[in-house]
């Protein structure tokens, strides 16, 4: 069975009233821990899953910027692993 590592992700970048720089979003497995991370929104999530189920199994996760595919209110991401 695969580890899986803790990830978090952090608003870099926002012009979208769901986010403020800063926010953090974590993710223990496969579930989002509602009692530490900011919302999250189904079209953000689509934008940063790839990179989060990767962190998650083990995966080298770079320092770039994951954008929001919402084009009218940009968000950007950094995913990382939860230290």
């Amino acid at each position: 069975m695969m580890e899986d590592h803790k990830v978090k992700v952090v608003v870099t970048q926002s012009d979208c009233p769901h986010y403020a720089v800063g926010d953090e979003i974590y993710f223990t497995g496969a579930c989002i821990d509602t009692t530490k991370s900011a919302k999250l929104c189904m079209v953000a999530l689509n934008a940063i899953y790839p990179f989060a189920y990767a962190a998650r199994r083990g995966g080298s996760v770079k320092p770039t910027p994951v954008q929001c595919p919402d084009c009218a209110e940009c968000v950007k991401f950094q995913v990382m692993l939860d230290e």
